[in-house]
């Protein structure tokens, strides 16, 4: 573990410590190699995403962040997503399959050791014990998010297989409180990794009502705001922060209103939390555009005069797609739902809103 995941190393002949005859065999039964690179882009911003070949014509993205205090990896849990959220170019792809433990854990691999050869990537955080790697440097990467392709609760076996290489000393050594999985909110599986393997958990909520929240979050029909927050609840006691994350994108007359900011401080009130709010990254098929920046702000005030921690992300690599919400790779839809999807729903002109309008 420490010859592949901490120094890189794809060769077995290398691994000088093994014995000859474990050597042997591993040369006999083990392939080490990163997915096929199709494509590198790096933004403006320094933010990077890789297209990477995942077979059978199918192809994923990950995206690695640069800033100040952390190197964020975004990597993907499928080909596609059968979720198909209203606002995310990747639901628009359709769902070709899950991806393995080995490509999921094979995008961090091919991602730390791929930057950390790379003198431009150069900011490294927090340290592995630096005699056991072959730079005798620190790492590039020091936060890993399941938000890229897919929805990782409904891959469940192989993102915990995964995470487990990720928090292993052996391996990545991460903290639980720097590797967050993000869900549209599979109750059943929500309440198994608290018992399985509890990281910090974000939950895409996007609405502050079922009505709505059918709607832009297709899979809230089976599992409806109720039982999504109590489950949210029941993860809290586990979670190795004390408190969860919500994600809300910001879409300009859908989910956007100080009445709307009203109910999500009623929904959120009763549970310890941090809100993201995420101007809309646009695409083609959606039909959606992003929140005027000063609505997004007045929406904001009403979470945080509430006492609901309240951000608003930035938004990074917008000019590359490689921005939330807009991965979509390229998939073989084998559920052909890129062909059932509705057409793109015509919403409602945005209600222009004076500032004490309530």
């Amino acid at each position: 573990m420490r010859w592949i995941h901490q120094r890189g190393i794809s060769d077995v002949n290398s691994m000088s410590d093994l014995a000859k005859s474990f050597r042997e065999q591993l040369k006999d039964h083990v392939e080490i190699k990163s997915l096929p690179v199709i494509s590198d882009q790096t933004a403006a911003d320094g933010t990077r995403k890789w297209l990477l070949d995942v077979g059978d014509g199918n192809a994923v993205e990950m995206v690695y962040i640069p800033e100040d205090e952390r190197g964020t990896l975004c990597i993907s849990t499928q080909a596609g997503c059968a979720v198909n959220c209203q606002f995310c170019s990747t639901g628009k792809q359709g769902f070709a399959r899950n991806l393995t433990v080995g490509e999921i854990i094979g995008q961090l691999w091919y991602a730390e050791h791929h930057l950390r050869a790379d003198p431009k990537s150069i900011k490294r955080y927090d340290s592995y014990d630096k005699s056991i790697l072959s730079h005798g440097d620190g790492r590039v990467i020091s936060n890993v998010v399941m938000m890229g392709m897919g929805e990782p609760l409904l891959n469940y076996e192989p993102v915990i297989g995964a995470m487990r290489l990720m928090l292993d000393d052996n391996a990545y050594g991460l903290s639980r409180r720097r590797v967050t999985l993000s869900t549209s909110g599979v109750v059943p599986f929500i309440d198994r990794l608290a018992k399985d393997l509890p990281v910090a958990l974000a939950v895409s909520l996007h609405a502050p009502n079922d009505k709505l929240r059918d709607i832009l979050v297709p899979i809230n029909r089976k599992y409806p705001l109720k039982e999504l927050m109590a489950a949210c609840q029941r993860y809290l006691p586990f979670a190795p922060r004390d408190f969860l994350t919500f994600e809300y994108c910001m879409l300009d007359g859908v989910n956007d209103s100080n009445q709307q900011a009203h109910e999500l401080v009623q929904l959120l009130a009763p549970i310890r939390c941090k809100l993201n709010l995420i101007p809309f990254n646009p695409f083609p098929e959606s039909g959606l555009t992003q929140s005027p920046k000063a609505r997004i702000e007045q929406f904001a005030k009403i979470l945080q005069d509430a006492k609901i921690v309240t951000t608003v992300r930035k938004t990074r690599g917008d000019d590359i797609a490689a921005a939330c919400g807009q991965l979509a790779g390229d998939v073989q839809d084998r559920t052909n739902l890129a062909k059932r999807s509705e057409r793109p729903i015509k919403w409602v002109q945005p209600i222009k809103v004076d500032e004490e309008d309530e």
